[in-house]
């Protein structure tokens, strides 16, 4: 599926790289005779429109300066902006023109100062497409993917706090798609693959936003289980100790204390 969805970007891509590219010849924007810095005078153009949201206009000043000026200084940021163009206006179709402004950027800049920049706003591009939790994850984890990237590549980047906050959200609806996956073998009563799911979903990402969730259902599925239930014990403390809001919280606790009273009896036996 992940290859098939890469397949139909490129398509899209082509397609659409041909119709801006004709289009682009017939909507050049003048400059005033004797401008002293022409490219400077685009690119200040650009980021005026860009500002006010006019998106095709932005754009076309900006890829001027990027087709035009090929020794300009404002190139770079020129490049950028293009792809910030796309990313802002939206829609499948110009998210994936913006992921190809911001790889080409990182292709011919990757040293540029504002390469950081580029690699978040790649990793927004997929960010932008991520589907509902249960529906297919492949633009989830192109997201996290290009966010790891970036820590990576830049952990002294003051962009890095954004990038993280994003990364934990796009982490989430990934955590999110598995919980539902066990929750629904919990309800259909398939305890085993329940407490394979949540456990992968635990130690795949301990941070998970919502692992109190994961906790009490993992911990209700070793009930279900004969033999099992003494495992439950550690995930129901878990749960107490680190969700105390949880809405499962009465209920944790009431089986603390039924599977301690339960623990007690069986050393009197003993």
């Amino acid at each position: 599926m992940a290859f098939g969805s890469a397949v139909k970007k490129l398509f899209v891509l082509a397609a659409l790289v041909l119709t801006v590219g004709c289009s682009v010849t017939t909507s050049r924007q003048t400059v005033p005779a004797g401008t002293p810095e022409p490219d400077k005078f685009l690119f200040d153009k650009g980021e005026t429109a860009l500002n006010a949201k006019k998106w095709i206009t932005a754009r076309e000043y900006f890829k001027q300066v990027v087709e035009t000026y090929t020794q300009s200084p404002y190139r770079p940021d020129a490049k950028l902006a293009v792809g910030d163009t796309y990313l802002e206006e939206g829609g499948a179709d110009n998210l994936v023109l913006a992921m190809n402004e911001y790889r080409e950027f990182l292709q011919f800049y990757p040293t540029n100062k504002r390469a950081d920049y580029a690699q978040y706003k790649l990793g927004m591009t997929h960010f932008k497409q991520m589907r509902a939790a249960e529906r297919d994850q492949t633009e989830t984890r192109d997201a996290i993917r290009e966010f790891q990237t970036f820590i990576a590549r830049y952990p002294t980047s003051e962009l890095l706090p954004e990038v993280q906050a994003r990364l934990r959200e796009a982490k989430d609806r990934l955590g999110r798609a598995d919980f539902q996956v066990g929750l629904f073998y919990y309800r259909s009563k398939w305890y085993p693959g329940s407490i394979d799911r949540f456990s992968a979903l635990l130690k795949s990402d301990p941070d998970y936003s919502n692992r109190g969730e994961v906790y009490f259902f993992l911990a209700e599925s070793y009930m279900k289980l004969k033999g099992r239930e003494a495992q439950a014990l550690p995930y129901y403390e878990k749960l107490v100790n680190e969700f105390p809001n949880n809405e499962h919280l009465q209920d944790a606790q009431r089986r603390i204390a039924e599977l301690k009273g339960q623990q007690a009896s069986n050393e009197k036996k003993s």
